[in-house]
């Protein structure tokens, strides 16, 4: 793994947390797009080398809604940079992690994606991301 490459946090209200990220890290939110395949909107800040994805439910049987119903707004998971998803996931599988997903698919901000579950790692959800070329 390369680097964080974002911190997910769910959120209620997409405009008003936009309100607040953007007040709070001084900088303008740079990338909108809705994830249909996930039932999710997202709205992508960045201060200096460090991102945030704010993640708000499109449906009520949505993973996020869902997430939002049990635990409440907060940090979602953490996203890790891979120079080659695949390789990464055989190599997490081999050392016993469960992922999510078999194969990696297409997520936000121009990136192709796969969750480990959290039972894998102490309760938090991580994300595996690789740029698509």
């Amino acid at each position: 793994m390369n680097k964080i490459e974002h911190i997910g946090i769910v959120v209620k209200d997409m405009q008003a947390a936009k309100n607040i990220y953007e007040l709070l890290l001084n900088t303008s939110v740079y990338k909108t797009e809705e994830v249909p395949s996930e039932g999710v909107n997202t709205a992508f800040l960045q201060s200096g080398p460090n991102k945030i994805e704010l993640l708000e439910a499109t449906s009520a049987d949505s993973p996020i809604a869902k997430f939002l119903e049990k635990k409440g707004e907060g940090i979602h998971h953490i996203a890790f940079d891979v120079t080659d998803i695949e390789a990464e996931m055989a190599r997490l599988k081999a050392e016993g992690f469960v992922l999510l997903n078999d194969k990696p698919k297409r997520g936000a901000d121009n990136k192709l994606v796969c969750f480990v579950h959290p039972k894998s790692a102490n309760g938090v959800l991580v994300e595996l991301c690789q740029e698509v070329r």
